[in-house]
């Protein structure tokens, strides 16, 4: 899910470490909890530098308030949506980080009511690939990739910058009421009680290929 608070698409381009959490809980009924993380806290110096300025790169840079102000449009819009419920986000502006939460009553609640907050805070129509299915779950079956509006997203870095890209970390967790059968990502790494399934890579590769950490999960079936 890549970059939920579209302010921060700057700061991500610019700083030296950046920390990405995805944490996506589904429960048996389709319903679930997202939690998502962005933590600069090792990049504050460079990131209070940016602050400091009128401008970079030709774009304006935007004031903390500005950030948090857009940052509390995005979580009111999102509380609205249909299906959507609980969100919470957490602000530290101090060691910038931030971390965001919602529960959702389905999938595809999740998917729309994130593409119309993100759509309604950034003043921009995300066009066709709003309407990108990125996760299906089918009770037994859960196929996830990187959205379509976030890929966009990343397409943008330019070259000079993807060398910082490489020191940072994105961190994609998938949990499950009940255990998992396999699995079809390399990558991912199957807890101890057999109800999640951890992926880690660096930045600079999910950038790369946008595929990386693209998985298919198969839980234990239900049905004796």
């Amino acid at each position: 899910m890549k970059k939920i608070v579209v302010l921060f698409v700057l700061f991500l381009s610019l700083v030296s470490c950046i920390e990405i959490w995805d944490d996506l809980t589904i429960h048996n009924d389709g319903s679930g909890t997202l939690r998502y993380k962005i933590n600069l806290s090792s990049s504050k110096v460079k990131v209070n530098s940016i602050l400091a300025l009128d401008t970079i790169d030709g774009k304006k840079v935007p004031s903390i308030q500005e950030i948090s102000s857009k940052v509390g449009d995005f979580a009111r819009t999102l509380d609205a949506q249909t299906g959507i419920s609980n969100v919470v986000i957490e602000e530290n502006y101090t060691d910038f980080i931030l971390k965001f939460s919602c529960d959702f009553t389905s999938i595809m609640a999740l998917q729309s009511g994130l593409a119309n907050a993100i759509e309604a805070v950034s003043k921009e129509k995300l066009g066709p690939e709003a309407d990108e299915i990125w996760i299906t779950w089918d009770g037994n079956k859960l196929k996830r990739s990187i959205p379509a509006f976030a890929r966009a997203k990343m397409k943008a870095f330019k070259s000079k910058e993807l060398e910082l890209l490489k020191e940072g970390s994105y961190t994609t967790i998938s949990r499950f009421d009940r255990q998992i059968d396999r699995f079809d990502n390399p990558l991912g790494t199957l807890s101890k009680n057999k109800q999640a399934v951890m992926m880690k890579s660096s930045t600079y590769s999910v950038k790369e290929n946008q595929d990386l950490l693209e998985n298919t999960i198969y839980l234990i079936s239900t049905k004796n």
